[in-house]
């Protein structure tokens, strides 16, 4: 088996220019702010928040490799002051010496303490690095503010299932980085299924389709058939999944529609809590507990 068949083919097919890039059209679009920020040069730090497998980091790359600049990747929990001040030291001889930008692009950039993101403030004030930070949590309430009041923060959204499922065709196709060299054949309801369950992670389903395909018993001479069934079972995780944060703010929907009197509002919260995982009891006990004070509110209102 060849090296480059070993690295996983989300990471092969990572988009090195924003043609094969997909999603984020509301920052990236033509004439959006970041998009005219790229094409003009005038970029500065930034920080992209939003879920897993959306393309942030991905982006970031992208952004450097345009504007033609040096960068350096480094990952916030494997990093330090130490690594930050030699990055910087280099980058402003870099500046100095040569006009070149050095971008520092920091993945999991809200695991930096006060002491390493006090380390860069003064590197990004005078120009020496930008800084490109990529997070899943909000950087408003994760990160210190400082940093955050010298970055121009932009939210990734999950990706449509229309542009995975691009992105999937492309993978099947692509014979240099992708699976173009293998004889698939995936069902049109398997390349949806794959799509709609990643919960708008690309990362998540390019790994599924890749699964399937390396799993999938096949005779020489016959194609590598991609159905339905075999797409459920390559999927690592629920159609309807959710962070921590989403759960309790479904959860909270779910009781506020009981309250109102939302009949639609509460059936949705709950089923979309229990398509996530969620244990049915926790939905019961919130019912019971509704319904006793709903009952309390009654008595109440009798004897008032």
């Amino acid at each position: 088996m060849e090296s480059k068949t070993r690295i996983p083919l989300a990471e092969r097919m990572r988009p090195k220019s924003f043609d094969d890039f997909v999603g984020q059209e509301h920052i990236v679009g033509e004439n959006k702010l970041l998009y005219r920020a790229i094409k003009f040069g005038t970029l500065g730090s930034c920080i992209f928040y939003g879920p897993p497998g959306t393309g942030k980091t991905t982006l970031a790359n992208i952004i450097a490799n345009t504007l033609n600049a040096n960068y350096v990747k480094i990952n916030a929990v494997t990093s330090g002051v130490s690594d930050a001040k030699a990055i910087i030291e280099r980058a402003k001889q870099d500046k100095l010496m040569f006009g070149t930008d050095t971008f520092l692009i920091l993945d999991e950039c809200h695991r930096w303490n006060k002491a390493q993101s006090d380390c860069v403030l003064e590197a990004i004030e005078n120009g020496y690095i930008y800084f490109i930070g990529t997070t899943t949590e909000n950087p408003y309430t994760s990160m210190t503010r400082a940093i955050v009041s010298r970055c121009r923060v932009f939210e990734f959204k999950p990706i449509t299932t229309q542009d995975i499922k691009k992105a999937l065709i492309r993978a099947l196709n692509d014979k240099e980085n992708g699976l173009g060299n293998l004889p698939v054949e995936c069902d049109e309801d398997a390349l949806s299924y794959f799509a709609f369950a990643s919960g708008g992670d690309l990362r998540n389903a390019l790994n599924s389709l890749e699964l399937a395909v390396m799993t999938t018993p096949f005779e020489k001479g016959e194609s590598i058939h991609i159905n339905l069934e075999i797409a459920k079972d390559s999927t690592d995780r629920k159609a309807l999944s959710m962070d921590e944060n989403m759960y309790y703010d479904f959860l909270s929907a779910f009781c506020k529609s009981l309250r109102g009197c939302d009949v639609e509002g509460a059936l949705y919260y709950s089923q979309r809590l229990i398509k996530a995982g969620c244990d049915p009891m926790i939905i019961a006990r919130r019912l019971v507990a509704h319904s006793s004070e709903q009952a309390f509110a009654n008595v109440q209102s009798i004897y008032a």
